[in-house]
């Protein structure tokens, strides 16, 4: 090797470990702005506050949603979702093909992807960028509010660090490092995506589900009973790497509408997903309306509320849901003032068309549910095992 291939490599070799070092710098700014309340109008409020590490980065109460704003009473419009296992979330598109025949059209899923419940945005700095700026969460008025609340935290040594000596004094940079910074922090393996629940485990061979957690797996597989897998996939993809108990989908669920979210006292209103209201470029494709993207089911077993509107409060009842929506829809829906049930009362008319249908929910009222309640419990037995944190027994 001559001297010049020597400094040309040794150039790349140098490029890549300061590439290195400036991923470090922004997932270590990242993980301090996470946990840092002064960002948001209150001084009270951080992505924390309501994305808890402890909770798998979902809320530690069970509240339908959250208290944010300047004074820390204006209420959410959504359940709050988990911020881990995104890593490997596609994009939003219309038309999502499960194959690698991308041409054909018979096996297009639909609207698929996205990192919101609507799917609106694509990366981790636009998905921070959302509570932010948010009037009921973070609450600042735009991104130079963002930015001189950054400097004033005293985070402006780590910014110059990262994006140069001057950039203190161009808050557009600031507030773009911020983003970035935070969107650096949430692609940590370790922290958001550590596959290390009994399951993955199970999957290295390094543990046993008990039988009544494969019992559950089984139910939750089989299409005549749970059916859970046919969008909560829990095999391996043809590449190897570990399920994430999602297709990423958009569906139509008709989960009750929840009187805990304080925009539902307005009758007129309805979160519609998909076409609205806070995705806007949607707004008159009523197909869309009432869909929400389909999350993981890692960790699902620490969460305290389920569904884009929070409206179940435990994941036995979350299952039970799915499995006797059709069968026993009184048990979730409230009366009409005539005394019949208001089936998918969350949904205007137009929008019931697109409810999924496909099972458990193809059955009608009076039959029996396609699991009985034994099942249900071992379906929820097994999903504890997609916690993470399990440490195989030596």
């Amino acid at each position: 090797m001559t001297s010049v291939q020597a400094g040309q490599d040794g150039s790349r070799a140098m490029s890549r470990v300061q590439v290195r070092q400036q991923a470090q710098a922004l997932g270590a700014l990242g993980r301090t702005l996470f946990f840092d309340p002064s960002l948001s109008g209150s001084g009270k409020l951080a992505c924390s506050s309501c994305h808890d590490p402890a909770h798998a980065f979902g809320p530690v109460n069970d509240h339908a949603v959250q208290l944010g704003g300047g004074d820390m009473h204006q209420p959410g419009m959504r359940a709050v979702p988990s911020l881990k296992y995104l890593q490997v979330v596609p994009p939003f598109t219309e038309h999502f093909y499960d194959s690698e025949d991308e041409a054909d059209e018979s096996i297009d899923n639909g609207p698929t992807g996205g990192l919101t419940w609507d799917g609106r945005v694509d990366r981790g700095a636009d998905q921070a960028r959302i509570p932010l700026l948010s009037d009921f969460e973070m609450g600042n008025r735009d991104g130079a509010e963002v930015a001189r609340r950054v400097l004033a935290a005293g985070h402006g040594k780590a910014v110059a660090a990262i994006a140069g000596p001057k950039a203190a004094g161009d808050p557009d940079l600031v507030y773009k490092t911020a983003l970035k910074a935070l969107e650096v922090f949430q692609q940590d393996y370790r922290t958001f995506y550590p596959y290390s629940s009994k399951y993955d485990a199970v999957l290295a061979g390094k543990a046993e589900l008990s039988p009544q957690e494969a019992r559950g797996l089984d139910l939750f597989n089989a299409a005549d009973k749970g059916n859970c897998a046919s969008c909560h996939i829990s095999q391996r993809g043809n590449d190897g790497t570990p399920p994430q108990f999602t297709d990423y989908g958009q569906i139509a669920l008709a989960v009750p509408r929840n009187p805990d979210i304080p925009a539902n006292k307005d009758p007129s209103y309805h979160d519609l997903g998909l076409c609205g209201p806070l995705r806007t470029d949607f707004l008159k494709r009523e197909d869309y309306c009432g869909l929400f993207r389909t999350p993981t089911l890692r960790n699902v077993a620490l969460r305290k509320t389920f569904f884009h509107n929070g409206a179940m409060h435990s994941l036995r009842d979350a299952v039970r849901f799915y499995v006797e929506r059709e069968t026993h829809p009184e048990r979730w829906y409230p009366r009409k003032a005539d005394g019949s049930i208001d089936k998918y009362d969350d949904l205007p008319e137009a929008a019931k068309a697109n409810i999924n249908t496909d099972p458990p929910f193809d059955r009608k009222a009076g039959d029996e549910p396609a699991l009985t309640p034994a099942e249900i419990d071992d379906v929820v037995v097994f999903l504890g095992t997609l916690t993470d944190g399990y440490e195989p027994a030596k």
